[in-house]
């Protein structure tokens, strides 16, 4: 059993940079009386070039400072950092941390009929071979055929989630993926679901596009619902009155004005302001 006050904390939600914020933008729709304190590391962008040990040192520090904050979850809301990051954190943490991988992977092998599963990722997360490895850990059976799409996250960045060029460019990343027969895609960067109408126009109806950080937003729910975590919308909360809307606050480590700009075009609320901070100052917290 908890109290109101970790019931009513906020959620953290983490990511290299700006594609997480699809991963809130979902945990607002699924959950909308849960505050969330987001924090985007817009300066070291991108950790899918980066090795496994400095991208945990990375996310370390941002889990000291999503602590400062007195969350009562955290969500990893970036692939490469799920990948190698969330096991030291789930046993560093006494708080739920949860990454975007794992939910992906069952609904793909729930999704999947002939158990040919493609995955769409940067190359850190293909590297890694994390999907591969949860996939295999469901159904040994299963084919998995990955492919790093590089240039999806700059694309997207530049609002060219609809153009001829990421068009052509998707068709030349997929193209080995349909070769192969797969009858799932795994969208395996929060990016990729911004392209998710241009994915199903290549891709055809008959392959099934599976979006993390939507079932990552319901493997949240139904966890906090398991820990008693869920906010209680009757409560006050802190200085709060009944029926106050939810809270979302939002951290960089640079460009903030970029990153609001990015937010506005694609959360349900607007962004009214984003805090840049130093994340060095926050050290390394076990």
């Amino acid at each position: 059993m908890t109290d109101g006050r970790d019931k009513n904390a906020p959620i953290g939600v983490f990511d290299s940079g700006i594609g997480g914020l699809t991963v809130a933008r979902e945990i607002m729709r699924q959950m909308p009386d849960e505050d969330i304190v987001y924090f985007g590391d817009t300066a070291r962008v991108p950790y899918g070039s980066k090795s496994k040990d400095t991208i945990l040192r990375f996310s370390r520090q941002i889990v000291h400072f999503l602590r400062a904050k007195q969350v009562k979850a955290i969500v990893i809301a970036c692939n490469t950092a799920s990948a190698w990051a969330l096991d030291p954190l789930e046993q560093e943490q006494d708080i739920p941390v949860l990454g975007v991988i794992k939910a992906g992977a069952f609904t793909a092998a729930q999704t999947t009929a002939n158990g040919r599963i493609g995955v769409i990722a940067t190359r850190g997360t293909i590297d890694s071979g994390v999907y591969e490895q949860v996939l295999r850990g469901l159904n040994p059976g299963f084919q998995i055929f990955g492919k790093a799409c590089p240039l999806f996250v700059p694309l997207v960045e530049e609002g060219l989630t609809h153009d001829f060029i990421t068009e052509e460019i998707a068709r030349r990343y997929v193209k080995d993926l349909q070769y192969k027969g797969i009858d799932t895609l795994i969208l395996g960067c929060t990016h990729y679901p911004l392209l998710r109408t241009l994915l199903r126009k290549v891709m055809g109806e008959k392959v099934a596009l599976v979006n993390p950080a939507y079932e990552t937003a319901i493997e949240l729910k139904t966890l906090l619902v398991e820990k008693g975590l869920c906010h209680d919308p009757r409560s006050t909360g802190e200085g709060g009155a009944l029926g106050t809307p939810s809270s979302y606050r939002f951290y960089v480590s640079d460009l903030a004005a970029q990153f609001q700009e990015f937010a506005n075009s694609i959360l349900p609320y607007d962004v009214a302001g984003t805090e840049q901070i130093d994340i060095e100052q926050y050290g390394v917290s076990h």
